[in-house]
């Protein structure tokens, strides 16, 4: 995963790239020019530790509205001659989502720099999707013959052509050029390549669905193996512990523990999958065995597949284990924080302080520590949150903590809520929404900002508009 350079929290840069609600409020109290030099920073080099499950867009979008900032910046950075050779959306789908929420605010420069970069762009395809959300029928079509005119006219190219046509996110604009009486040859084109997507789609229905192990242990072991000596490997252990629940039977446990205890890697991890899936009797020295075995693969099953159990006999070992400084230790903790009761809280606490000592405020897991530590420890764990609130540089861990925090700190609504009204993510705003203390006068300012916005979630403007409508 891409791992950024994060500026300390207490800085403007750090607090931007990090999405935190303090970040715009000090950017519109700061100097124009600083402020929209590290704005820029975070939206040309994506600080996001996984851009998949964490907002930005928006967030960077309000802020450059709030600053009347240009867009020279971004400008630059899409038609870089980089670009073209990189190939790579994550260099700016970001700035091209940023665009797109300003095109949404009427920024006419921001939907013509969009226009620009999806006809001649090398990630064209996520602009065209922003585009498809804001821009016009006539804007659109406008764009239908360079978009296709990357395609050349060759059989290679008509099946470039309709793999972009079933891949887009977005089908306005292929349905508006296949549909142009103006653009002819285009919309014979694109007629032409959605039908071969509908032909694609048919032959993949009456084809064989691929490789299948056959219908007994040994096989299915073995083919879970076979996957490790493929180009690329083939990770099969997972989907092989599935098929051993419908071809073991109570003949075959023998087998099966002797391919969890010294069977190869795949095979090993299989087995061990679905024994401890089935509650097996030597399910949890199976577990400890694995941990202790120095195998990556085996590990992550025995890991994985202990922390899918939340019966009182996992319960009760995973208080035995939870205190371990290891995998599997972690993996215990995080059962009781997710299905723990009271008596749970200390260990589920000395965990995460130990992973977040350990680890920082990134450590992998603290997500389930957190929700559990928030749920189980009351004000004791309120501390360690206020922490990793400010330093975790994962939106989606701060929310988290900000949940807990909700639940744990008595002065949370008066302190961290109100600064969650302006954050990236949408469930944290959502949550401010409704504990935020309307003493702070910038709440209900920003509350009647946040219902009069047509680019903010529904969730959130009902969340607002509850509370405008309760005083």
């Amino acid at each position: 995963m891409f791992d950024p350079d994060i500026a300390p929290s207490g800085t403007l840069l750090g607090l931007l790239q990090r999405g935190r609600g303090d970040g715009p409020l000090h950017a519109l109290a700061t100097e124009r020019a600083e402020a929209l030099a590290a704005l820029e920073q975070c939206v040309l080099r994506d600080p996001r530790l996984d851009w998949r499950i964490e907002s930005r867009s928006l967030y960077y979008a309000r802020l450059y509205s709030d600053l009347e900032g240009p867009l020279d910046g971004i400008e630059q950075h899409l038609f870089h001659p980089d670009d073209l050779l990189a190939g790579d959306e994550h260099r700016c789908g970001l700035a091209l989502s940023v665009l797109g929420h300003l095109a949404g605010y009427g920024r006419r420069d921001a939907l013509r720099l969009l226009r620009r970069y999806a006809a001649s762009g090398g990630s064209w395809a996520w602009a065209l999707d922003e585009l498809a959300l804001r821009d016009d029928d006539a804007g659109l079509r406008s764009l239908g013959a360079a978009v296709v005119a990357r395609f050349p006219q060759t059989p290679e190219g008509d099946a470039e052509l309709a793999r972009a046509v079933r891949e887009a996110y977005e089908p306005r604009p292929w349905q508006l050029w296949a549909e142009d009486a103006a653009r002819p040859e285009t919309a014979a084109r694109v007629r032409k390549a959605g039908e071969q997507v509908s032909f694609d789609r048919w032959q993949r229905q009456m084809r064989p669905a691929g490789p299948t192990p056959g219908w007994s242990v040994t096989a299915v072991l073995e083919w879970a193996e076979q996957g490790l000596a493929q180009y690329p490997v083939i990770e099969r252990d997972q989907p092989a512990a599935r098929c051993l629940a419908s071809v073991a039977g109570p003949e075959d446990r023998p087998a099966l523990l002797d391919a969890a205890l010294h069977g190869a890697s795949a095979a090993r991890a299989a087995a061990l999958r679905h024994l401890v899936d089935r509650r097996d009797p030597k399910a949890f020295a199976l577990v400890e065995a694995a941990a202790a075995a120095g195998d990556e693969r085996v590990l992550r099953a025995a890991v994985e597949s202990f922390e899918r159990r939340r019966d009182e006999e996992a319960l009760a070992q995973a208080r035995q284990w939870a205190e371990h400084p290891d995998a599997l230790g972690c993996a215990a903790a995080r059962i009781l924080a997710r299905h723990g009761g009271p008596r749970d809280a200390e260990l589920v606490l000395a965990a995460l302080r130990r992973t977040v000592q350990v680890g920082g405020a990134d450590a992998d897991g603290l997500d389930a520590l957190v929700e559990g530590a928030g749920r189980l420890a009351a004000c004791r764990a309120a501390p360690v949150l206020r922490h990793l609130y400010r330093e975790t540089s994962s939106s989606q861990l701060r929310g988290v903590a900000a949940h807990a925090l909700a639940a744990t700190d008595p002065g949370f609504a008066a302190g961290f809520a109100v600064e969650c009204l302006w954050d990236c993510e949408e469930s944290t705003r959502e949550l401010a929404a409704r504990k935020a203390a309307s003493g702070d006068v910038r709440v209900l300012t920003q509350l009647r900002r946040l219902a009069a916005d047509p680019a903010e979630e529904a969730e959130v403007q009902t969340a607002v508009r509850g509370r405008l409508r309760a005083g």
